[in-house]
């Protein structure tokens, strides 16, 4: 799996989401992607309680502890690189958590305007 270029959605180079928990398609702690992601796991999102509830509610539980995927359960605070079409949807319902623009891929693009991205900006 060759990794697309790192590239974020403002032109720059990818800044890291997470390495505590560790985060990415390819757990190095960016949001990078490539052919192999369908998820598109490209938008680098701030976990609120809000979204957290959400997401557990249409069927991704991000919260529950799974040790035997060394997922250590998201709390809110923690950065992670969400689904783009998931991050799309929590938009939609109004409850997006917020987006580091720095450290989410310019792939999301292809799913998520940036104005939507920039309004849940962290900066």
């Amino acid at each position: 799996m060759e990794k697309d270029e790192s590239i974020n959605v403002l032109g720059g180079v990818l800044q890291p989401c997470s390495t505590d928990p560790l985060t990415g398609f390819f757990r190095d702690g960016a949001c990078n992607t490539c052919a192999a992601d369908q998820g598109s796991h490209t938008v680098c999102a701030v976990m609120t309680a809000e979204f957290l509830a959400y997401s557990k509610y249409v069927g991704n539980d991000l919260s529950t502890p799974r040790p035997e995927f060394r997922f250590p359960g998201l709390q809110p605070g923690d950065s992670w690189c969400l689904c783009a079409a998931r991050f799309l949807q929590a938009a939609d319902e109004g409850c997006a958590p917020k987006v580091n623009l720095e450290g989410t891929h310019r792939r999301a693009l292809d799913l998520v305007p940036l104005s939507i991205l920039q309004a849940h900006s962290t900066q």
